[in-house]
Formats: structure tokens, C-alpha cells, sequence
């Protein structure tokens, strides 16, 4: 499959860099090699830690990020100037990395090329705004060495982390471009929530490499790299914490999918319903430019809108609760949020259940994603409409029972995926 330009021109950019600061080290030689070695190591080390890595972390390696980063913005050890400069910190970086990846490779795992890439474009920000500027006495002469500096470290950090968020979401926005929209001219996944996402992550784990990057820098500055070891110790305690939480994450939401299933193995849904329903639901609400926090609480609204059906004597053919009368669409809705809220779940989810049946006008917009989605899919059965005739029947009910808004962006997303040859509009 043909690379979108946005994955090659990052990937181009790392590359020409990588090329230039290896050559360029290996032409003139290490400066100052001990620190080279020591934040070497550092990185190696922080590269290695993704070996534990969890599904849903966006910094897998946090103190291999914070040490780059680190370097990237030393001016002095121990009050001695450095002056290794930027090519010598891509050198550095690249070279851990590579170190790092080979265990990786032999597990059959690591970061991706896109990964990769990222972070050598970040880190060479980083050192471009600060190395020059350090070398050349500047930055002494505009801001010292008392808390300005600190204050000059902190916006560099700053910006770099925007950076690293406008480099996050352009390459995600372009993995998720589809071959159907280079040759039909479908609207691609918005990039603003994208970014949104990754800008709200910075408050997290990013903050903390950031802050972290930072006191490494005037730590090692101050005292030499001895340091090193003392200022990663928060930083790991973090990373443990944050991978337990993910843990944690992780284990409520197979719980919510195990109780979802429920209404499959009862025989009153169609096997892997509340799956493809939650699925789709996400893509549509990405699509509408839900946030994440957003999404969460629609994905897990979708894997248990049916589970008011357990109520039923009979179950409903095929379980297709969008062929039901409304009123007894609304009693089902409201006896599921009535489970939802005894399991514990966001209340904001049995909300979304709840109001799963209502006219779309008096709907968050959740519960419009869900009651279209779930309509969809629910038509597509064999013995109803299939894909077409499903989306058609949706259009046809925007005027009352489902949003147009939705309705379309719903098609987008089946066009984009490849699931019906549904043009857009």
C-alpha cells in the first residue's frame, strides 16, 4: 500500500537528519564523550522500558524521551561549558536507539518507523532552538543564569511539545487516510480533534517528561552527571504508576465488554453486535470531533445499549430493536440504563443508554450516535435491508428519528473503510 506524503516527508525529514548527524560525528568525532556515553546510556535505557508497555500509552518510553530531551538542552556540566551541539544530539539519540531496538526486534516488537521518526524530528527541534543559541553566548547575555534561564528551558520545552503534538496528529490523521479518499475524495478524519487529543495528553505523561527533561538539564548543569541518576527516579515512579493505571483501564473495560456479551450468549443479539456497534460508533464520533474523553464514554454506551433486552420474555428477531414499536424501543433504553447505573459505570454512560430511543432533537449528541449506528446495524441483517437499503432507511428517517448530521457522517465512515460503496452526501 502507497505511503500517504505526510508519513514520507516525516520519515524523509528524520532520515536526511539521521544521515547528516551520523556522518557529521562520525567525520569530526564525539565532544565531550563521557556525556555522550552517560545520556547514550540514559536513552538506551528509557527505549528499553517500552518492553512493558501497555495498550493505549502514548509515551511508551518517558525517560528515554526526558533524557533526549535533556540533552538536547545542556549548555554545561558541573558549570564547564559542553558545546556538542545539535547534530551530535541526533547522533546520540539515533545511535541509542538503534541499541534499543535490537532486543526489541528479536521479541517481534518496539517502536515503529513513525515512531521513530517523531522522535528524532522533536528532539532536533529541541536542540535547534536551544544549541545555537547556547553556543553563541546569547542566551547568556539575554536571560542569565538565574531563573530566566529556567523560564527560557521551559517555553523551549514548551514549543517542543507542541510540536511533537502537530507531528503526533498530522501522522495519525495520515494512517488513517484511506485509499478511498485519494481516489473518490471522501473527507478525510478531521484533524482538529486529533489534535485536541494529543494536546490533552501533554497534560499527562507529557508534562511530566517535559518537567522532568528540564531538571535534568539544569540538574546536570549545576552538579555534573552524577545528577542523572537521582532526577530519573520520579520519572520511573511515574511511568509505574501510569502503565498500573492503564492496567486498571484496561481490566474495566474488558469487564464492560464480558457484560456486554451478555446479551449474545442469551441469544437475544446477533454474535459480535455490541462490538461492531461500538466500533463504528467510535469512527463516527471521531469523525464529529468528539473528544477522548468523549469517545470513552460513547464506546462503552455502545457495547451495552442492548443490554435492557434481557428484560424481554421473547427475544426480538435477529435482535433488531429498530423494528420495535418506539415506545417499546424506550422502555428497553430506559430498563438498560437502569442496569448500567447498578454496575457501577459512569453515569454519563446510563445517560447515553437511556436516551438511546428518544426523537434525535431531545438527544446528547451520544445517544444520536448510538441510535443511528445501532439502527444500521441492525437493518443490515440478512433478513432485512443489507448495507444500502440500511443507510437509506436512516436518510430517510433524519427527519424525526435520527440526525442528519450523523446519518452522513456515518456514511463517510463506511466509504472510507471500504464496508459499502456508499458515496458521500
Amino acid at each position: 500500500m502507497r505511503l500517504p506524503s505526510v508519513v514520507l516527508g516525516v520519515r524523509g525529514a528524520a532520515l536526511v537528519l539521521t544521515v547528516a548527524a551520523l556522518g557529521h560525528t562520525f567525520w569530526h568525532g564525539l565532544h565531550d564523550p563521557g556525556h555522550a556515553l552517560a545520556f547514550g546510556v540514559l536513552i538506551t535505557i528509557g527505549e528499553l522500558a517500552r518492553w512493558g508497555a501497555l495498550p493505549g500509552e502514548r509515551e511508551p518510553a518517558p525517560l528515554g524521551a526526558a533524557g533526549a530531551l535533556a540533552y538536547a538542552l545542556l549548555g554545561r556540566s558541573g558549570g564547564e561549558p559542553t558545546g556538542h551541539g545539535t547534530l551530535q544530539v541526533i547522533a546520540v539519540l539515533v545511535a541509542a536507539q538503534l541499541v534499543a531496538c535490537v532486543p526489541h526486534v528479536a521479541r517481534g516488537s518496539g517502536p515503529g518507523p513513525d515512531q521513530v521518526a517523531r522522535r528524532i524530528l522533536t528532539v532536533a527541534f529541541a536542540a535547534v532552538c536551544f544549541q545555537p543559541v547556547y553556543n553563541s553566548g546569547r542566551s547568556e547575555s539575554w536571560f542569565g543564569d538565574g531563573p530566566y534561564y529556567a523560564v527560557f528551558l521551559l517555553l523551549l520545552l514548551g514549543l517542543t511539545a507542541l510540536c511533537d503534538a502537530v507531528l503526533g496528529a498530522l501522522l495519525l490523521r495520515a494512517r488513517t487516510l484511506p485509499r478511498a479518499f485519494r481516489s473518490t475524495g471522501i473527507t478525510p478524519v478531521p484533524y482538529g480533534p486529533l489534535l485536541r487529543d494529543e494536546l490533552r495528553a501533554l497534560i499527562g505523561i507529557g508534562s511530566a517528561v517535559c518537567a522532568t527533561g528540564a531538571v535534568m538539564a539544569l540538574g546536570v548543569a549545576a552538579a555534573g552527571l552524577w545528577a542523572l541518576p537521582v532526577l530519573c527516579v520520579p520519572l520511573l515512579l511515574t511511568q509505574v504508576s501510569f502503565r498500573r493505571f492503564v492496567a486498571v483501564r484496561t481490566t474495566y473495560r474488558q469487564t464492560i465488554t464480558s457484560l456486554a456479551r451478555s446479551t449474545e450468549i442469551a441469544g437475544y443479539t446477533p454474535h459480535g453486535h455490541a462490538r461492531r456497534v461500538a466500533a463504528l460508533c467510535t469512527a463516527v464520533g471521531r469523525e464529529m470531533g468528539l473528544s477522548g474523553p468523549e469517545l470513552t464514554v460513547l464506546e462503552y454506551a455502545a457495547l451495552m445499549h442492548d443490554i435492557g433486552q434481557l428484560s424481554l420474555v421473547d427475544p426480538v428477531p435477529d435482535g433488531a430493536t429498530a423494528t420495535l414499536p418506539a415506545a417499546e424501543q424506550r422502555r428497553i433504553a430506559l430498563l438498560g440504563g437502569a442496569v448500567v447505573r447498578q454496575t457501577g459505570v459512569d453515569a454519563l454512560v446510563a445517560v447515553v443508554v437511556e436516551q438511546q430511543a428518544d426523537p434525535y432533537r431531545e438527544q446528547p449528541l451520544s445517544a444520536r450516535i448510538v441510535r443511528a449506528v445501532n439502527a444500521y446495524d441492525d437493518l443490515c441483517g440478512e433478513r432485512l435491508s443489507g448495507p444500502l437499503g440500511a443507510l437509506e432507511q436512516l436518510r430517510l428517517g433524519t427527519g424525526h428519528d435520527y440526525q442528519p448530521q450523523v446519518v452522513e457522517s456515518l456514511a463517510r465512515v463506511l466509504a472510507r473503510d471500504g464496508l459499502t460503496p456508499v458515496p458521500p452526501g
